[in-house]
């Protein structure tokens, strides 16, 4: 590996790593810390993934006379495990839950062992607006209300209503009704209502600071809704981060699939995959981030930018996507899609235990 300003005056085949950038119109440069370069990536041979403008990449080529470098095969940086993480980042908490000690996560991963019969049901895009949204939540209330182990854990994620929460939404006090309904609907389930708790993350949609991530919880018009009937029902932020026993979740509600196949500067490589899901885990995983597009594109707050990282690698990462729901696990991470629940009626349950999740339906 040698740094990019150290091209200049030199030939032959060099790798090199840097970040893709568009500093012209139509033009892409690779830059690091020391200089940036414009590349030719028309002849590249690339691994999977989806090689957007802002990604991290590492690059065999050559540096042509017109002071081009031309790129012959390139990937995304190699993936640090966990375990390697941890070790060399000893005593740094950087999930935000608090350090634990040694002797702490091995009581943690033995009570663990014992909480197989955990299950969190994930659910996306919860239209409260339709009312076949209510009738499909019924149909789960009911059913999980009469088995013998109700789950520990429901999560909603967004967006709340069919339509976009903007300037031109004027119909708030109509969603605040929709709250109420959903929180007297979950109290009449008698058994769910004291052995489950409740999760609420907004969506891209939902109301808040107009596009920027992350995104903060919905208003206290919305949550005091529910929290009449549900006083520890929790509103947080998207994303979110959970930690169970030892393991470490991570929520996300964007509909980035879509955005990273459309901002492709190059068509994604078939020869391992052709699942674009697939191709989108290996992305943020490699990238240690859960949003790698331009600011251009996806503004982020700066001093908020930490709340997306990927590192260490958690255990699990919830990609909630408006499309289909998809489960893969990759290197140690499982990705989860619980898909459209307003769509299609689809949701996951998902046993972090086990790291097993059920696609269902209703």
């Amino acid at each position: 590996m040698t740094p990019l300003q150290s091209l200049i005056g030199r030939g032959g085949r060099r790798w090199v790593m840097g970040v893709i950038s568009q500093l012209e119109d139509g033009r892409f440069f690779l830059e690091d810390l020391t200089a940036a370069v414009p590349v030719d990536l028309s002849q590249a041979k690339i691994t999977t993934g989806l090689f957007v403008e802002n990604t991290i990449i590492v690059a065999e080529g050559e540096l042509q006379p017109n002071g081009t470098f031309q790129v012959m095969t390139c990937g995304f940086p190699p993936m640090e495990t966990r375990v390697v993480s941890l070790t060399i980042t000893a005593g740094l908490d950087f999930f935000g839950g608090g350090v634990i000690s040694a002797e702490e996560r091995l009581r943690l991963e033995k009570m663990e062992k014992k909480a197989l019969g955990e299950m969190f049901v994930i659910l996306s895009d919860v239209w409260l607006d339709n009312p076949e949204t209510f009738e499909k939540l019924t149909g789960i209330f009911d059913g999980y209300e009469a088995v013998d182990v109700v789950p520990s854990f429901f999560i909603f994620m967004g967006n709340f209503c069919s339509r976009s929460c903007n300037l031109a939404f004027h119909d708030f006090s109509g969603l605040c009704s929709h709250f109420n309904k959903l929180g007297l609907m979950i109290a009449s389930h008698s058994r769910i209502k004291e052995r489950s708790k409740f999760l609420f993350i907004p969506g891209p949609e939902d109301i808040g600071p107009a596009n920027v991530l992350p995104r903060p919880a919905l208003p206290k018009m919305f949550s005091r809704e529910v929290q009449k009937h549900l006083p520890d029902a929790v509103f947080c932020s998207n994303p979110c981060r959970i930690r169970f026993y030892s393991q470490e979740i991570v929520l996300f509600r964007q509909d980035l699939l879509y955005r990273m196949r459309r901002l492709c500067i190059l068509p994604p490589s078939d020869e391992e995959t052709s699942d674009p899901f697939e191709h989108l885990v290996a992305t943020i995983a490699h990238q240690s981030h859960l949003c790698p597009l331009p600011l251009t594109v996806q503004p982020i707050s700066w001093n908020h930018d930490h709340a997306l990282h990927l590192y260490p690698t958690p255990h699990t990462v919830v990609l909630a996507d408006c499309s289909e729901q998809k489960v893969f696990k990759y290197t140690g991470l499982t990705c989860i899609n619980p898909g459209s629940f307003a769509n299609d009626g689809t949701f996951i349950a998902y046993r972090p235990a086990i790291s097993e999740a059920e696609l269902s339906a209703i």
